[in-house]
């Protein structure tokens, strides 16, 4: 019987349902967007019932999308999930306390400034791989408990769950009876003992977090239960592989040996790079977290991540409205020579890796009365890879070098000219792959190790195909290091100023 999984891409924007077979094809796409939320500055919230409503939408739109195109045979479901995000929700009425806390809020910050003013950086960071930054789950989390009424009692009395995503759409699907996350996830927490691979009492007593509040943690290749989807399969079907969506990358990408390494252009972006089996201590700028776990074995990775570049396109064509799409920006930014000396600073939520300014707003710099919405879209693009410089600069170093070249995913990756401007920017060979969407390829191969498809790494490593590498200009070095000086010049005042 032919084996077909269904992958659910759960983003920051929208959540997708991916059909593929047990040779990695994909064979159906749909997609449903999720409203956002902005109820105060620095504030950004999902809607965790909604986004679990579309979830279910979005596999019975695949399912009527592919009904008589495939043949007949045994479904299951996989799950990448954006990262962070953290619900809080309570265990008998199965509803969320409030809506979930995004990895773009800044709410917690006061909180992480506190912890840092204390001395807690070093502890934090020796147990858990993490900086302390709203970012991750643990300070959001915590202001929910502290001014949601009643939360804090109700916690106290064992009658709270809290989770990221991937936790709350599994708890869904099972109808309460599995409640688990998986390694990738809870290293995100900043909950999580990345050398015990368990949660940390000393860090859940920092957040004043209730340890029954947490959920089982299983490795990435694991099953997670079983469900109908609301009915839509009229027998159960298994749900298995489940990983963060940059972890999904790292592995859809085939990242498997120490010291390679993704991009994943999404609302932010992810760089990570597989160190091996043992975690270090990161460089500055840079995090330790759960690479991916499988076969029995934990790889950790080294990771920075951007807070807005596929976003800062959304914003420019959402609430700007100088293109319908993002996908139209690239005809107008290249029908000028240049940016004008025009450079944007997408800070919309702070900056994150590696300068880790949560407090900072965005702004652009450089406007004159001869700046066109081109000159402005293409500083839009080319924020995305001044941004991702930043990153791997600091990754190469700590790696040993210059990196042979750097495996691209993600919507972005459609602009050629985005992606032959970052070739450049890194002087480093850009490689896309024919998925763009390895966050869910990562999550099939995981569910295909849970289930037995595959018995090794090397069985899948040879399903990665390669549709455009773009090689760095050697022509245009100068000129990039003026473009990139520039770049540095900006972040510098915009810190500055704060």
């Amino acid at each position: 019987m032919r084996q077909y999984i269904i992958a659910i891409d759960q983003s920051t924007s929208s959540t997708k349902a991916l059909l593929f077979d047990e040779q990695c094809h994909m064979l159906g796409r749909t997609n449903v967007d999720h409203r956002q939320y902005y109820p105060k500055t620095g504030w950004v919230e999902h809607d965790a019932e909604e986004i679990y409503q579309n979830m279910v939408e979005a596999i019975r739109k695949l399912m009527e999308e592919v009904r008589g195109k495939v043949e007949e045979g045994a479904f299951s479901l996989a799950i990448t999930n954006q990262r962070e995000t953290a619900v809080v929700w309570n265990k008998q009425t199965g509803k969320p306390i409030a809506k979930a806390v995004v990895w773009q809020d800044t709410r917690g910050a006061q909180l992480c400034r506190e912890l840092k003013e204390l001395g807690y950086t070093r502890q934090v960071s020796a147990k858990s791989g993490l900086l302390i930054d709203p970012n991750f789950s643990a300070s959001g989390v915590k202001w929910l408990l502290d001014n949601i009424e009643g939360a804090r009692d109700a916690a106290t009395r064992g009658e709270l769950l809290m989770g990221t995503i991937e936790t709350w759409l599994i708890w869904k699907l099972t109808g309460g009876r599995t409640f688990a996350t998986d390694h990738t996830n809870a290293s995100r927490t900043m909950l999580f003992n990345i050398h015990t691979m368990d949660w940390d009492d000393d860090l859940l007593r920092l957040f004043d977090i209730p340890r029954s509040m947490m959920a089982e943690i299983l490795p990435c290749d694991a099953v997670y239960g079983e469900t109908t989807v609301e009915g839509i399969f009229s027998q159960p079907i298994p749900i298995a592989g489940v990983l963060g969506d940059s972890h999904g990358a790292l592995v859809g990408q085939m990242c498997f040996t120490k010291g390679s390494g993704k991009v994943t252009y999404g609302t932010g972006s992810s760089v990570m790079v597989n160190i091996g089996e043992e975690p270090q201590d990161a460089p500055e700028g840079l995090v330790t977290s759960v690479g991916f776990s499988a076969f029995g074995k934990v790889y950790y990775g080294f990771e920075g991540n951007i807070y807005s570049t596929g976003a800062t396109l959304k914003w420019i064509a959402d609430q700007l409205q100088l293109v319908g799409h993002p996908s139209e920006m690239e005809a107008l930014a290249t029908s000028v020579e240049d940016n004008g000396g025009v450079y944007i600073v997408p800070a919309f939520s702070g900056l994150g890796a590696p300068w880790w300014q949560s407090d900072v707003k965005g702004a652009v710099f450089g406007l004159t009365f001869a700046t066109t919405k081109a000159h402005f879209l293409r500083a839009a693009l080319e924020s995305i890879a001044y941004q991702i410089k930043d990153l791997v600069d600091v990754m190469a170093r700590a790696t040993g070098g210059r990196l042979n070249e750097i495996c691209a995913d993600g919507g972005p990756t459609k602009n050629k000219f985005l992606m032959q401007f970052q070739a450049d920017m890194l002087d480093t060979p850009v490689v896309c792959t024919e998925v763009d969407d390895a966050s869910a390829l990562g999550a099939v191969i995981m569910n295909g190790f849970a289930r037995g498809l595959w018995k090794s790494f090397d069985e899948v490593i040879g399903l990665r195909k390669v549709t455009d590498t773009y090689q760095p200009n050697a022509q245009r070095s100068a000129l990039n290091a003026q473009l990139y000086e520039g770049w540095r010049q900006a972040v510098k005042q915009l810190i500055t100023k704060n």
